[in-house]
Parts: structure tokens; C-alpha cells; sequence
């Protein structure tokens, strides 16, 4: 009988490979159809393993969840961006290769990244949603958020709304 064994843990260099193929997987996964198709390669071309490697290396949080010794996802974390917003701590990023969706995964990163951004003393989590993407709508407010904001993202002159969920 063969044990999986599930690690979240604080990104390293090594691991930029590995996350540069989640983010793609699943930015096609949750994007396609939503965010204009030029531009959602573009992005996610910006993003190979050098990028990977640099924001690892800087001062952005970025930690993994690897099952089995495979990085099945990622999550990027830090400060909130929104002023508007009193709470402290945001996730940028919450994103995990499609084969690995709907089996607790995401949610054991998110409690992970919403206890790694209180141990930084971060009070409060923001997290921001686009509006059609309905299963991160689905997963925030399973998870305990609750949607008070919306704003604007600009893709190709195309306005899509995006949702805030937070938690005190």
C-alpha cells in the first residue's frame, strides 16, 4: 500500500518549474472563455520559470501545496491591496492543476495561507474573484467569505467585474 504524503510549504527556486505549469493549467482552466483568449496567453506567457524563479527569490510569499512530491498548486500572499478595505492580509493567487481540484486541496492551502498571513500578524483576508468565474465564487463563499465589494479588471477594452470576499 503506497502513502501520499500532502506538504504546504514556503515555495523555493527549485519549485518555479513546477508552479509555472500550474499557473498555466490552471489559468487556462479557469480563464478560457472568461478572459479574452490573446490575453489570457499573454499573461500566462509572462509567467515562465525565470518569473517564477524572481518572485520566489523577492519578497512575495509564495507557498505550494505538493501531494506525493508533486507541486499540485500555489497560493501568492501578502498585504491587501485595496485601501478601501480595512483588512490586512490579501491572497493574490489560490491556484491548483485542474486533476488536483475538488478534493480538499485548495482548502487546506487556503487555511494555510490565511494562518501563515496571521502569523505575520495581518489582520483580516481579502481575496478577489472575477465575477464568471464561478467555481472560485463557489470556493470563497464555501469557505466562509463573504462577498462586500466589487471592481473593475480591464481586459482588450472588455470591463469584467471582480468580486472581494473577506474574513475577519
Amino acid at each position: 500500500m503506497n502513502t501520499l504524503t500532502i506538504d504546504i510549504r514556503k515555495a523555493e527556486p527549485r519549485d518555479a518549474g513546477a508552479i509555472a505549469e500550474v499557473h498555466q493549467q490552471a489559468w487556462r482552466g479557469a480563464y478560457s472563455g472568461i478572459i479574452p483568449h490573446r490575453t489570457l496567453t499573454s499573461m500566462i506567457n509572462r509567467r515562465g520559470v525565470d518569473w517564477w524563479a524572481n518572485a520566489i527569490r523577492r519578497a512575495a510569499t509564495v507557498l505550494v501545496v505538493e501531494i506525493g512530491g508533486t507541486v499540485a498548486g500555489y497560493a501568492t500572499i501578502g498585504k491587501n491591496r485595496a485601501r478601501e478595505l480595512r483588512q490586512q492580509g490579501e491572497i493574490y493567487e489560490l491556484y491548483l492543476r485542474p486533476e488536483y481540484q475538488g478534493i480538499g486541496l485548495g482548502s487546506r492551502l487556503f487555511k494555510a495561507a490565511k494562518a501563515r498571513l496571521a502569523d505575520h500578524g495581518l489582520r483580516g483576508l481579502v481575496v478577489w474573484a472575477l465575477e464568471d468565474n464561478h467555481n472560485a465564487l463557489a470556493f470563497y463563499a464555501g469557505n466562509g467569505g463573504r462577498d462586500i465589494a466589487e471592481g473593475v479588471e480591464v481586459f482588450e477594452q472588455r470591463a469584467l467585474k471582480k468580486v472581494a470576499f473577506v474574513w475577519e
